[in-house]
């Protein structure tokens, strides 16, 4: 899945955005239709330790899942808001299921 990051007021390095691709290429295991996925890294400019923003939107077919979650690392927000969208995800795919079989 291509992943569009985008970091804003700031230069993400290589490191960061290929961690960011792995992390976001799991969800291809729990959903197999992602359209596009999108990826916003900000800093806010605050005094305090949890000032790095992760913000990911993913679009599947007829619906989008935004999470935006902030922490003391990009790191550390992209594995909470990707389990936050692991949850997002299997939780549609059984609505769907659910739908099906009705």
């Amino acid at each position: 899945m291509k992943v569009n990051t985008q970091s804003v007021n700031f230069s993400a390095d290589r490191k960061l955005i290929d961690f960011i691709q792995r992390r976001m290429d799991k969800l291809d295991l729990f959903y197999d239709k992602i359209i596009q996925s999108d990826v916003y890294l900000k800093v806010e400019n605050t005094s305090d330790k949890e000032n790095k923003v992760f913000e990911a939107k993913v679009r599947v077919p007829g619906d989008s899942f935004i999470v935006k979650k902030q922490c003391k690392t990009f790191e550390e927000g992209a594995d909470v808001a990707i389990a936050s969208l692991e949850r997002q995800i299997k939780k549609r795919k059984q609505k769907l299921r659910a739908r099906t079989k009705a």
